[in-house]
């Protein structure tokens, strides 16, 4: 008679390859290992996702491009809670982020705004996390519907952010793209860039 494990191999990546099997939940990684970790989580059978931004450096008389994440020592990946202990196996994962021993996951609306905005070639980088200042939707052009916070410089720029782990990501929009958010009582005002 053979006992079942609970991590038998054919029945946990079934669970985690099915899409409803769990929610997206922010991982604490080591800094710099990031392609690493995720690349092994998929190997698991996990779905992650680890946004990244192109950077330029200059040697000299060379320039040489990176592709860097844009938010450093995090990734996400989508599983289920009960599952836990096989993630934080993999090398290179600390923790999953939340309260205390929680993990908290992450809204789908967040993750899907910045798989969004990657899908659609926006040139985006990282910015600090802003709590104060406009919520704005997007009301034409591939990101319609998304909505992010005005950071008020020119050309104008949308914050998208991750609440979770207080990160954010900046991208540079058409201002005659956005209007202000339904939630705001200036509603349906277009946003001039001052």
């Amino acid at each position: 008679m053979q006992l079942a494990h609970p991590f038998a191999e054919k029945d946990f990546t079934a669970s985690v390859l099915d899409p409803g099997a769990g929610r997206w939940f922010a991982l604490s990684v080591a800094s710099r290992h990031e392609k690493k970790v995720s690349y092994q989580l998929e190997q698991k059978g996990y779905d992650t996702f680890l946004p990244l931004y192109r950077r330029q450096h200059q040697y000299g008389r060379r320039t040489r491009e990176f592709q860097l994440p844009l938010f450093p020592g995090y990734l996400f990946c989508r599983a289920d809670p009960n599952d836990r202990l096989h993630v934080l196996a993999t090398p290179g994962v600390f923790q999953f982020v939340g309260a205390g021993k929680d993990a908290t996951a992450i809204s789908d609306d967040e993750i899907g705004a910045i798989q969004i905005a990657e899908r659609a070639g926006i040139q985006v980088e990282p910015h600090i996390y802003w709590d104060k200042g406009q919520k704005v939707r997007i009301a034409k052009g591939p990101l319609t519907g998304l909505q992010g916070i005005v950071d008020s410089n020119r050309p104008l720029r949308l914050v998208l952010s991750i609440t979770l782990i207080q990160r954010s990501v900046l991208l540079v929009i058409d201002a005659d793209c956005v209007i202000a958010d339904a939630g705001d009582p200036l509603k349906e005002r277009r946003i001039a860039t001052a």
